[in-house]
């Protein structure tokens, strides 16, 4: 682990990346992010890549001040990944609860960009009313799994082909997260 992390300290020194929350003009490269994972894995249960326009309705939930955030990684003015919370469901007794969700450009994988999105997403979640947050993983996904159990996530249950996509059914694994600073 420490040289995963020196490592990972190393290479944003010699590049900084930036992580700040998403803006508009981000979406079209989230978008292209995501319809990556649409196209070529099970990862996300979508099964047709979004347009840019369409995924408006979705990005407007994450307003500067919601309990909401969507926080990208950028490196010369080019979005590496991002990750944002969401709410786990529309009914009003979940708004303390959130779905937390990450992705990664392809080519920016295991360069240490998700842990350092996930630390500033969970680090914004403290200041918020989340009681707590949950993650929601395709099986399999050993990689997304063991980095969610790094931020402290325990699994609580597992889906079983609850998915169909690509002429074969898929598992989900659960986790969960308490926050630090939930209250009620």
């Amino acid at each position: 682990m420490f040289f995963y992390l020196s490592r990972m300290a190393n290479r944003t020194m010699n590049n900084p990346i930036h992580i700040r929350h998403a803006v508009v003009d981000d979406l079209q490269q989230i978008t292209a992010i995501y319809n990556h994972y649409v196209v070529n894995t099970a990862i996300t249960f979508d099964l047709e890549p979004w347009e840019t326009k369409d995924r408006m309705p979705w990005f407007e939930q994450f307003r500067l001040n919601s309990p909401h955030p969507c926080f990208v990684a950028e490196l010369d003015r080019n979005i590496l990944g991002y990750a944002c919370a969401t709410k786990l469901r529309p009914k009003a007794a979940y708004d303390r609860s959130v779905e937390t969700t990450i992705y990664l450009r392809h080519d920016a994988t295991g360069n240490g960009y998700g842990q350092l999105l996930y630390q500033q997403l969970f680090s914004h979640l403290e200041t918020q009313p989340v009681h707590r947050c949950y993650g929601i993983i395709a099986l399999p996904n050993d990689t997304s799994v063991a980095m969610h159990k790094s931020f402290g996530f325990k699994e609580i249950g597992t889906l079983t082909q609850v998915g169909f996509k690509f002429d074969k059914y898929w598992d989900t694994v659960w986790l969960e997260k308490p926050m630090p600073n939930a209250t009620g």
